[in-house]
């Protein structure tokens, strides 16, 4: 065999070699997707676990990104990708607390679910958010003080609630009075009154069922 002939059946050899090995890279890379997916699940899930930590161990003002980010392991750019701002973070948590309550007011059982009177169903939903607030405090000032309480989801999903049952009772212009209803379920406000009033969960609870049931007389 000539010089020539050996030198293009090397050519085609390594062009088949590098098409062979093309396509094994090819099925190598296939999985590559997944494993970022998984790999992003499990630096999500890493992040809010520290977080979550660190929005109850500390004020939740003093959480910073890079607190963060050295609690859950992983670096600021991983940190940042998932999430802007500390804010954000503990919005994610308590989204995954509240979801559950979402459920519960549209499919469960009345009076906080569909079924009894506007009133009872205010009652109700005062004591259930109250219960959330005091078993996620920390997250709740981490991600819904100030004018970022207005912006997160949840209160647009609460405002919604609300604004329904004044509908529901008959309140010709309820728009005004959904905020002032959902007023006393702000994080600081509660803050204030069980820690620095000293006020009971259960004592709460009871003013706004009144206040509630007042607001929202049955048969009016």
């Amino acid at each position: 065999m000539s010089d020539e002939e050996q030198r293009g059946r090397g050519a085609a050899s390594v062009h088949r070699v590098g098409g062979l090995l093309g396509d094994l890279q090819a099925a190598d890379d296939q999985p590559v997707a997944p494993r970022r997916r998984a790999d992003a699940e499990r630096n999500r899930a890493q992040i809010l676990a520290a977080a979550e930590q660190l929005f109850a161990q500390q004020d939740p003002r003093t959480v910073t990104m890079d607190k963060i980010a050295k609690a859950a392991g992983v670096g600021r750019a991983t940190l940042y990708r998932s999430f802007p701002d500390p804010s954000s973070v503990a919005v994610a948590l308590l989204d995954e607390h509240q979801r559950r309550r979402h459920g519960q007011l549209n499919k469960g059982p009345p009076p906080l679910g569909p079924g009894a009177p506007a009133g009872e169903r205010l009652a109700a939903f005062y004591l259930a958010m109250l219960d959330l607030l005091e078993r996620h405090l920390p997250l709740a000032l981490g991600a819904e003080t100030g004018p970022a309480r207005f912006r997160t989801g949840a209160y647009g999903f609460w405002r919604v609630h609300v604004r329904t049952l004044l509908v529901d009772h008959g309140i010709q212009d309820p728009d005004p009075l959904i905020d002032i209803a959902l007023s006393p379920l702000s994080p600081e406000l509660y803050q204030f009154q069980r820690h620095e009033l000293g006020l009971s969960t259960e004592r709460v609870g009871r003013s706004l069922a009144d206040f509630a049931r007042q607001l929202l007389r049955s048969g009016e």
